[in-house]
């Protein structure tokens, strides 16, 4: 079983294409799903955290406050690579957890891991992934998007995307580019066009 790796950078319509494919018939995995289960109370993921940052970035009910631990790894290069050093094998470990169990049910299944820092943290990740999706948009539509549909300030949506890889540090891992930046048919039908070739490279083993 191959696993295709999905990405694109914030409001560059990656969930779209997500659900396209899952009605095409793919398994999504979300990485950012993987990520909230790996510090839910009672793990050890989020008992390393509280170990790490202290009992500020637990809320009141046991939870991660995101919030806090935020303020803390965003300023601080040393604590942000020490999260990582928590959090990323955890995801890890999940993540190997969900393709055993998909490998036993279904060894044909087409699985497709959304992962929206592909870029930003790896690349192909040593092999992980033998085909890479990637879908953009102009950066401009993508600041409109986020003021329009996320309510954020324009300064803030642009420096999201500014913060994220580059167009072409995204396209130089792609063996597929969605764009868009069209209509939503227009989209849906580059999914539509993209789902053979997805379907033959998950039947190679």
């Amino acid at each position: 079983m191959n696993v295709i790796g999905l990405t694109g950078g914030i409001a560059a319509g990656k969930s779209t294409v997500a659900k396209r494919f899952a009605d095409h018939g793919a398994i999504v995995i979300d990485a950012d799903r993987l990520a909230r289960e790996a510090v839910e109370p009672g793990t050890a993921g989020l008992a390393a955290i509280a170990d790490r940052f202290g009992a500020s970035v637990i809320a009141a009910d046991g939870t991660l406050d995101r919030a806090a631990l935020g303020a803390i790894v965003f300023s601080d290069e040393s604590a942000r690579l020490d999260l990582n050093g928590i959090t990323h094998p955890a995801v890890a470990q999940l993540l190997n957890d969900r393709l055993s169990e998909i490998a036993e049910r279904d060894p044909d299944a087409v699985v497709v891991y959304d992962v929206p820092l592909l870029a930003e943290t790896g690349g192909r990740r040593g092999g992980q992934f033998g085909l890479i999706v990637v879908v953009e948009a102009p950066a401009e539509q993508r600041i409109d998007r986020l003021v329009d549909l996320r309510g954020m300030s324009r300064e803030e949506a642009a420096r999201r995307v500014g913060s994220q890889a580059s167009d072409a540090e995204r396209r130089a891992l792609a063996d597929i580019v969605i764009d868009s930046g069209g209509s939503l048919d227009e989209t849906l039908r580059q999914v539509d066009d993209a789902w053979p070739t997805l379907l033959a490279h998950a039947r190679k083993g």
